[in-house]
């Protein structure tokens, strides 16, 4: 019974091993020169200015989502695309109504500014 977990457990230990070996060696055979400038925090090339716990704006939050959102709508598009052959005009019409609301959709999120970065 067991056995047949092994396949599972070898490649549960070939992915540990793959996560923390580079880090391991990079630990035990890179320079450590560490200077006060290395261990400055770094923002853009300027001296950091606010605490790096800072909020960020929601509307980053939401453009972050709708981006998600849109993005993974628009995935569904290419085995459409590959079966459009197999699927014919009823496959033609549910993509276009599909797409319809797709729009609808990305016309709501501009009209009430959300796609708007201030």
């Amino acid at each position: 019974m067991l056995e047949n977990y092994l396949p599972v457990l070898l490649f549960v230990l070939v992915g540990i091993a793959v996560g923390i070996g580079p880090m391991l060696i990079g630990k035990l055979l890179g320079p450590t020169r560490p200077d006060p400038e290395k261990l400055s925090p770094y923002e853009c090339g300027f001296e950091a200015f606010e605490d790096a716990h800072m909020r960020f704006d929601v509307r980053y939050y939401l453009v972050a989502i709708l981006f998600i959102l849109f993005d993974l709508e628009i995935a569904f598009l290419f085995p459409w695309a590959v079966s459009l052959d197999a699927i014919g005009f009823f496959g033609f019409v549910s993509m276009m109504i599909f797409l319809a609301i797709l729009v609808v959709g990305f016309l709501f999120e501009w009209k009430r500014g959300a796609l708007d970065w201030e």
